[in-house]
């Protein structure tokens, strides 16, 4: 039997009961891959027809507003039981970083707002990663969570947002127990929300809350390779209280004349104007800013942050004109226990 792979054109004979990465990559495919284990989402494709099986209780949330689920699988927890043909997304932007399992030592963990923190690690041992991509600390073996790097694996250092869930198990060790020199276990990188560096168009990020600390990364890592796209930076956050990183923003603002940044926060401090700051929903201010329905065609998105922003925002910027496979998201759920 055999795999048609597009937009390549290929045609692999395989066996039944192949697992299809491994039928990729055994061949040169170019597809990007990271965990193995199902969790990352790097290997995702879409299969057009045929019978690809993907493994029960996969991990990974398939995140696309626009298409059916069952149609999208994640190659390494696929396996092939009949001609079929699938397609590989984005073969210009192949990255390949297997994931690895490092032990780290906490620097430093200092406070952004009332309740984020800004928490530094030292690996023994570097992680390469893509500016966006985000990793799975384990602080205890009951303490186990995924954030998302704020710096670039080029750091002799790994940098985490972490805001404190109300009755949150892992956010309330990280604010009331965690502390200089502890051990931490870091398990990465995982996420598809990566920076795509062949792109030469414009740029959409779009942070809501900790959802700062991959565009941090994006940026930086746009900036370092020397990218001179337009960038529209929106951030979103419950009040103004709660925005945090703007001398970050700024900095980097001052390096590219083509980084513009918008805040916006759904409530306003009673009794200030805040006039920094735009009141509302980040959605309300990019339905404004680009009202024309093919307002964001040609553009690239990246997305962090709840579900509910992400969700709304995708359905936003597919009606102003972006191909729903230019967008990039990892959305992230609170969890208390």
């Amino acid at each position: 039997m055999q795999v048609h792979v597009q937009p390549l054109g290929e045609r692999l004979d395989v066996a039944p009961g192949d697992n299809l990465l491994k039928a990729l990559t055994d061949r040169q495919i170019p597809i990007s891959y990271s965990c193995l284990s199902g969790r990352c989402g790097a290997c995702r494709c879409r299969v057009i027809s045929g019978d690809v099986q993907e493994a029960k209780g996969v991990e990974y949330r398939h995140h696309d507003d626009n298409a059916d689920p069952a149609r999208y699988v994640l190659a390494c927890q696929s396996t092939l039981h009949g001609d079929c043909e699938i397609e590989l997304p984005e073969m210009d932007e192949v990255v390949v970083h297997p994931a690895k399992i490092l032990k780290a030592t906490v620097l430093a963990i200092e406070p952004l707002t009332h309740d984020i923190r800004r928490l530094v690690l030292k690996p023994a041992k570097p992680l390469s990663f893509s500016p966006g991509q985000y990793a799975t600390l384990q602080f205890t073996p009951a303490h186990i969570r995924p954030y998302s790097m704020a710096g670039l694996d080029a750091d002799d250092t790994l940098e985490f947002h972490i805001r404190r869930v109300p009755g949150g198990a892992v956010t309330g060790y990280v604010d009331e127990q965690l502390k200089v020199g502890d051990a931490v276990r870091v398990s990465g990188p995982l996420g598809t929300s990566y920076l795509r560096t062949r792109h030469d168009g414009p740029m959409l990020c779009i942070a809501g809350g900790t959802g700062l600390a991959p565009v941090l990364s994006i940026v930086r890592g746009a900036l370092a390779r020397g990218m001179t796209n337009p960038m529209e930076i929106y951030v979103g956050a419950r009040s103004p209280a709660d925005v945090y990183g703007l001398a970050w923003l700024h900095e980097l603002a001052s390096q590219h004349d083509g980084i513009r940044l918008h805040v916006v926060t759904t409530t306003s401090t009673p009794g200030q104007a805040d006039h920094a700051f735009r009141l509302g929903h980040v959605t309300d201010a990019l339905a404004a800013d680009y009202a024309a329905p093919d307002a964001l065609a040609g553009w690239r998105a990246y997305l962090c942050g709840a579900p509910p922003m992400v969700d709304a925002a995708t359905r936003l910027l597919r009606e102003r004109g972006i191909d729903g496979a230019r967008i990039y998201a990892d959305a992230f759920y609170a969890k208390a226990a």
